[in-house]
């Protein structure tokens, strides 16, 4: 990674799917291992030890991969598939990208509501615009990303960035620059590769401080 946050060539080492075949970026990927039980697990924050198998960051990709029995054909060995495999995966990326975003507001890179981060856009601070899916469209069409490459994240509910920015619920957040930002778009992409559907009912109306 670069000093201002930007991924280069070394940081994001090529890994091929073992469902469709393709060759891209690590953080394109979910790395899974096989347990000392022999049981296949999602190694989130790429720490698990054991070689890695790699799915592309997507619900219908994983779900071919383990109803296919492709998980034993790439560890070469029998491996016992968990059910619900893709759901507990998404989950666990949610939570990956909440605690990212919530340590982007611990560190001050982070802020949220409406008029805050109207206040960053306007300013030019922002990089990323994070708005909740189930936000109302309405309120959301107000901001306007701040442009150029993945300057926008929409794959969290209003809860689930409530949760990163400790309060009830939130609709509109953003980032600054940093290692970070970077970090949150990522794994935001393999989230929103993972929902199927990610928008649903209108959170409610917008208020100043959502």
């Amino acid at each position: 990674m670069t000093r201002g946050g930007a991924v280069t060539d070394t940081d994001n080492p090529e890994r091929r799917c073992i469902v469709t075949g393709d060759v891209g970026p690590k953080a394109r990927l979910i790395r899974f291992v096989v347990g000392p039980d022999g049981q296949v697990v999602a190694d989130i924050l790429g720490r698990l030890p054991g070689r890695g198998i790699w799915v592309s960051a997507d619900r219908a990709t994983i779900e071919k991969a383990a109803r296919k029995g492709l998980f034993s054909r790439a560890a070469k060995r029998p491996v016992t598939v968990p059910e619900g495999l893709a759901d507990a995966v998404e989950a666990a990326q949610a939570r990956r990208v909440v605690d990212l975003l919530s340590l982007a507001r611990k560190a001050g890179d982070a802020v949220v509501g409406y008029e805050k981060v109207k206040d960053w856009l306007a300013k030019g601070r922002a990089v990323v615009l994070v708005q909740a899916s189930d936000g109302s469209e309405r309120g959301k069409s107000k901001l306007h990303p701040p442009g150029g490459k993945d300057s926008f994240v929409g794959c969290l509910t209003s809860r689930e960035m409530g949760l990163a920015f400790a309060r009830e619920h939130a609709i509109h957040g953003a980032l600054a620059a940093g290692g970070l930002a970077t970090r949150v778009v990522e794994e935001a992409a393999k989230l929103a590769g993972l929902r199927e559907r990610i928008g649903g009912p209108a959170a409610g109306k917008d208020t100043k401080d959502a």
